[in-house]
C-alpha cells in the first residue's frame, strides 16, 4: 500500500533520526533492525522503507515526535 502522498511528503522531509530511534527502542525485533536500515539508508533506500512499510512508518514517525518531545 502507498502512503497517502501528504504522509509520503512529510515523512521525506523530516529528520529520520527520530522515527529510527523509535523503531529501534519501541519495536519489535523485525522493526528495531528496520530501524537501523532506516538510520543508515540514504535517499533513494529511505523513500523506499517508507513506501514498502507506510502505516508502520507513520506510526513511528509519531512516536519519534513525542521522544523528540521529551528530549
Amino acid at each position: 500500500m502507498t502512503p497517502a502522498p501528504e504522509q509520503l511528503g512529510v515523512l521525506l522531509l523530516s529528520e529520520h533520526y527520530w522515527t529510527a530511534r523509535a523503531m529501534q527502542q519501541q519495536g519489535s525485533r523485525f522493526y528495531r533492525a528496520l530501524g537501523q536500515a532506516l538510520e543508515a539508508s540514504d535517499a533513494v533506500n529511505r523513500r523506499l522503507i517508507y513506501q514498502t512499510w507506510p502505516e508502520a512508518c507513520w506510526d513511528f514517525y509519531q512516536r519519534g515526535l513525542r521522544l523528540a518531545e521529551v528530549e
